[in-house]
């Protein structure tokens, strides 16, 4: 672990500090090319945008440029650290956007004393972006962040701890469940972790095909219960009367264990309770709820995953944010819809059940992979996820009126 350490803060540190730098796309290398990257060229473009606002579109970066934004109130598994603190993730999450995606990323740290004042700050530079990707913002103040965003701003607004998760969560539990032989609409599913990925993850279920009696959400004080008297409006969403009152007392015949809580807190016994053929999806980081050898040792009938990459079926989230940002994009879209992320899932689910190509293998040395127990979610270096997942949003974009 000393060893990352060193190599993570030489990686941030040489040969410059940083991951991130700002690249000219056009040339500026003669007197003529000065006059028309600055005065008095520019003053053409200026009058055009004036004139029609659209022409921002045409004339500026604004089409390919995304905000990554957060006031560092919960950053990765590292808590409230502040937005400073948070700086190293927001350029990471540039870095993924432009790798995978093409997509061009500001990465904005924002110290915001108030929610009201973060969501000013964030409305005012709105004009500079063609869309907005929150990021690493506690709940219950991310809910009422995004939804006044997207009132008020006619660009996409995209909270990733909520919806990316949410994502991918349900194409690789799609997939689970067609190799156990479940369906969503029947499945019994317990959530450990009742913040913004969890519900989220949660509602998109729901709207793909669950069913909310099925579900048991359970956070650190035990079930979300009618009884409880400390529930935000988010958590009494899914308050259910029920006699049930501990995470154990849940997983009782359980199909599905989706995580999001905290290191460590499912044992082999708990899992031992679910109904034959579970699936868990452990994804806390950089621990999860259980290892998979200790689950695999509790179950030899189980489908792991995790939010890790030294383990088979990572659930993570650059499979999800950069492409549906590049299908937003691509279709001008106001908003990332509903509509637009079940996209997202379908066409990731569909793309693990294909023959994956020999460079893939060869970016993860492995002999073989195919769809089954240990292969529910494509890899991210998968150069078919650009292919598929932005034109699937951008088509549900332009066929919901986005």
């Amino acid at each position: 672990m000393d060893n990352l350490k060193q190599n993570a803060l030489d990686y941030h540190e040489f040969p410059r500090p940083g991951k991130l730098s700002v690249e000219s796309s056009k040339p500026c290398a003669t007197a003529a090319e000065l006059s028309l990257a600055y005065t008095p060229g520019v003053a053409a473009p200026v009058r055009e945008i004036h004139a029609d606002a659209e022409n921002a579109y045409r004339y500026t970066n604004k089409g390919n440029l995304v905000a990554v934004i957060t006031d560092g109130t919960a950053i990765l598994g590292l808590g409230n650290l502040g937005p400073l603190a948070s700086k190293p993730v927001m350029e990471g999450k540039a870095v993924l956007f432009k790798r995978f995606a093409n997509v061009d990323v500001f990465d904005i740290e924002v110290n915001a004393p108030s929610v009201e004042s973060f969501i000013e700050t964030v409305v005012n530079i709105a004009p500079t972006f063609g869309g907005i990707n929150l990021e690493d913002i506690a709940a219950p103040h991310c809910f009422e962040i995004e939804k006044a965003l997207k009132e008020r701003l006619d660009i996409p607004v995209f909270h990733d701890d909520q919806h990316g998760t949410a994502i991918i969560i349900c194409a690789g539990l799609l997939n689970a469940l067609e190799l156990q032989g479940k369906t969503l609409a029947k499945a019994k599913l317990v959530c450990l972790g009742a913040g913004a990925a969890g519900l989220a993850g949660m509602r998109l279920l729901i709207a793909m095909g669950a069913k909310k009696e099925n579900m048991t959400l359970v956070d650190s004080k035990g079930v979300i219960h009618s009884g409880r008297t400390d529930l935000n409006a988010h958590k009494q969403e899914f308050a259910k009367e029920t006699p049930l009152r501990t995470l154990a007392e849940a997983m009782q015949d359980a199909d599905v264990f989706i995580g999001v809580s905290g290191a460590n807190l499912v044992t082999g016994d708990d899992l031992k309770r679910m109904a034959p053929k579970p699936i868990v999806f452990a994804m806390a980081n950089p621990d999860p709820e259980i290892l998979p050898a200790d689950a695999h040792a509790a179950r030899s009938d189980l489908i792991m995953a995790t939010g890790r990459s030294d383990f088979p079926n990572q659930v993570n989230n650059v499979l999800g944010f950069p492409y549906i940002f590049r299908g937003a994009l691509d279709a001008r879209a106001k908003s990332i819809t509903q509509d637009m992320m079940i996209a997202a899932v379908r066409a990731l689910a569909d793309l693990a059940k294909e023959a994956v190509p020999l460079e893939v293998l060869k970016a993860y040395n492995a002999k073989s992979m195919s769809f089954g127990k240990d292969y529910i979610l494509p890899k991210p270096f998968d150069p078919r996820l650009i292919e598929r997942i932005p034109p699937a949003v951008a088509a549900a974009a332009r066929a919901s009126g986005a």
